[in-house]
């Protein structure tokens, strides 16, 4: 048995002298001589893509003013993280998802969530009467014509 259609050859050190063995697929490189390479050359197409799409000063002031409008003073970055829990403002429970916010503007659980129970101080009376004198507006005639 020999080898009449197999052709071995003998393995071949790495180009780089690291000790390893290449391929000729590795461009007679070791496995990590290769991949080595492979970093570098996409690095460098990486850093010529964003040196070409780089944002220069102006266009970087713009953005960050359109963003600090975005922003309102009581939300900043330092805010964003952990939110405090929300309670009910009657019997300092929990409410997490469930909370019930009142036109008061504070946060009840199910058990206040009605005017009545948490002694709102709001006045939906005062509300309703403008909403109503807005909406109907008092219509008046010139002058009467009579036939």
């Amino acid at each position: 048995m020999g080898s009449e259609g197999i052709q071995e050859s003998e393995p071949k050190l790495c180009k780089n002298g690291c000790g390893f063995f290449s391929t000729s697929a590795t461009m007679n490189l070791c496995s990590k001589c290769y991949r080595d390479l492979r970093g570098k050359e996409e690095q460098a197409v990486s850093d010529k893509k964003a040196s070409t799409a780089k944002l220069d000063d102006d266009d970087f002031r713009v953005f960050k003013a359109h963003v600090a409008s975005l922003l309102s003073p009581s939300t900043g970055f330092e805010s964003m993280g952990k939110a405090a829990p929300k309670r009910c403002s009657s019997c300092n429970k929990k409410v997490g998802l469930v909370g019930f916010l009142c036109r008061c503007g504070a946060t009840f659980c199910g058990a206040h969530r009605y005017p009545e129970e948490h002694e709102c101080k709001f006045d939906f009376k005062a509300v309703g009467k403008d909403t109503i004198a807005r909406d109907n507006p008092v219509v008046k005639a010139d002058k009467v014509v009579r036939f």
